[in-house]
């Protein structure tokens, strides 16, 4: 087998040692986003990795679950990555909308605000905004459908398949 230098390919040695911190996440080069403390990572086509690294904060913040692993908000995320590498307009608005909350959050940006409900207010000042509005509406159904993350909520997923709610326990009323 050849070793990764020899392919040109990254070993998980270079990349934690490329990468640069934001959160609790690692810029390791262009277009790559790893988490340092898990075996996950991103990687994107069009948004700079600091903003999908902010995105996963934004996402975080907006749909706060702390049994939640952040790849799971980074694969809730990734939509906006795609659709930005084929709608400048879109992308547009990811990267502008980044950019404000930065702007906003003063030194080191958005990402570097310690506490959650600080971060919050942010997004709550923004929350009629489009670049707000859109992540918001992703984050619905690319978070929640999921089926990696339904056990932490209790939902077994969709029962038609299995002969309906009634048949798998809607009826079980052992507690009355």
């Amino acid at each position: 087998m050849t070793e990764p230098h020899a392919r040109g390919g990254l070993t998980r040695r270079d990349l934690m040692a490329r990468g640069v911190a934001v959160g609790a996440l690692a810029l390791a080069g262009p277009g790559f986003i790893a988490a340092p403390n898990a075996a996950w990572a991103v990687e994107t086509k069009a948004l700079k990795p600091q903003t999908m690294a902010t995105l996963i904060q934004v996402a975080r913040d907006i749909y706060p679950h702390d049994r939640i692993a952040d790849q799971y908000y980074a694969v809730a995320v990734k939509g906006h990555d795609d659709k930005a590498a084929e709608d400048a307009a879109h992308r547009a608005l990811i990267e502008d909308g980044i950019a404000d909350l930065d702007r906003r959050a003063g030194d080191g940006g958005y990402a570097a605000v310690k506490w959650e409900r600080d971060r919050v207010s942010i997004l709550e000042a923004i929350a009629d905004g489009a670049f707000f509005q859109a992540v918001r509406g992703g984050l619905v159904v690319s978070l929640y459908n999921q089926k990696e993350v339904w056990p932490t909520f209790g939902y077994e997923g969709e029962s038609y398949s299995e002969g309906g709610y009634i048949d798998r326990g809607f009826d079980a009323i052992a507690w009355l």
